[in-house]
């Protein structure tokens, strides 16, 4: 087999960004972070030292070694399953792995949303938000308030004439209180109390009758 023939019939690893933050945050050997990739990209879930050792090329000692050190590190597991025959076997789990690059991806995403949030509020303001500001954007995020429902208040707001976080506050907090969590849930409050179309009930209703600007 010639060097060309070597090189298409050589095995390709898919390595995710993921997959690299997780051994950087675990501090993983060079051996172990080959021997998680490999693992990774094994559709078989079977472990085979010695098939393991002839394309990563390590010694079977070193993969049992940095198998152990995965497992010791909770970043996986052996979990016992059945064969096609009914015999007990054991097969590798990543499940840890998956579970922490969800939650990477679950992190990111939500502080995508607060940058987009913030945008938001700083487009409708025409100016950059001050740190109280954005702290209270922040808290009000953190207590579990849709960014959907911080942006109709945000509308809502500017439609009265007002870009005060005060105000705006003070429309998330009513919302909040009547445990609205979406604007859907806003209209089909707005419904019971009146018959004009949704569009005027949503910016005509008076939310704040005792604010004081």
């Amino acid at each position: 087999m010639n060097t060309f023939n070597k090189i298409v019939k050589s095995h390709r690893f898919v390595v995710t960004d993921y997959l690299i933050r997780i051994a950087l945050s675990n501090n993983l050997s060079m051996n172990e972070f080959l021997l998680l990739i490999f693992l990774d990209n094994n559709y078989t879930n079977n472990f085979d030292p010695s098939l393991i050792s002839k394309v990563i090329s390590l010694p079977e000692t070193t993969i049992l070694e940095s198998f152990n050190s995965l497992i010791q590190k909770k970043l996986i597991s052996l979990k016992p399953t059945k064969d096609l025959e009914g015999r007990i076997t054991e097969e590798v789990d990543l499940s840890n792995i998956y579970d922490e690059i969800e939650t990477d991806i679950i992190t990111e995403t939500q502080e995508e949303e607060k940058v987009s949030i913030f945008t938001a509020f700083e487009t409708e303001f025409g100016r950059p938000l001050s740190s109280t500001e954005i702290e209270l954007i922040k808290a009000w995020l953190d207590n579990g308030i849709s960014e959907e429902l911080i942006i109709g208040a945000l509308k809502e707001a500017k439609y009265n004439g007002t870009t005060s976080i005060r105000y705006i506050g003070n429309i998330v907090y009513e919302w909040n209180k009547n445990k609205f969590k979406t604007m859907k849930d806003v209209e089909e409050h707005l419904k019971k109390h009146d018959e004009q179309p949704i569009q005027q009930e949503l910016f005509d209703y008076d939310w704040l009758s005792d604010y004081d600007e």
